[in-house]
């Protein structure tokens, strides 16, 4: 049980710690005090997504909050005991994470032409999200594969 632990999984739980910060800070901190989280950069304001899109990014807060960072806690602190519910917990994670920037980046592009919708910073959420949903499908196939060995056993 003295296994090595492989680059997989410190890829794995590095950036899982920091998705979970900012989860904590980005989206819980969205329904709690949407004016903080703008103000530190990490939702956008009224003025540029409108009423409707503060009410979806509200919404994806309470989600986020209440299914998506106890998966992600159950899924880091398995995977750190190797246990095979961390790794099921973990894989769950990591398949909204696939799924949540692929949502919200077509949200933005389905919403152009909506009346009080004025984001036009595409090309960076795009260069930001892409990469998410990436980490978050290599994730669910590397645990998928190598799902004993992170397990331990």
């Amino acid at each position: 049980m003295d296994q090595k632990r492989t680059i997989g999984f410190w890829v794995i739980m590095v950036i899982g710690v920091l998705l979970l910060a900012l989860l904590l800070v980005g989206q819980t901190m969205s329904f709690i005090n949407y004016d903080f989280t703008v103000s530190i950069g990490l939702q956008e304001s009224r003025d540029v997504i409108g009423d409707m899109g503060v009410a979806m990014n509200k919404g994806f807060g309470v989600g986020d909050t209440i299914i998506y960072m106890p998966l992600l806690i159950a899924g880091l602190t398995g995977l750190w005991l190797r246990k095979m519910w961390g790794v099921f917990a973990m894989v769950s994670a990591l398949a909204i994470t696939a799924y949540w920037p692929m949502a919200v980046l077509f949200f933005l592009l389905f919403a152009r032409d909506v009346s009080g919708f004025n984001f036009t910073a595409y090309a960076t959420y795009t260069m930001f999200l892409i990469p998410i949903t990436l980490y978050g499908l290599w994730g669910v196939a590397y645990l998928y594969w190598y799902r004993n060995e992170v397990a331990g056993e």
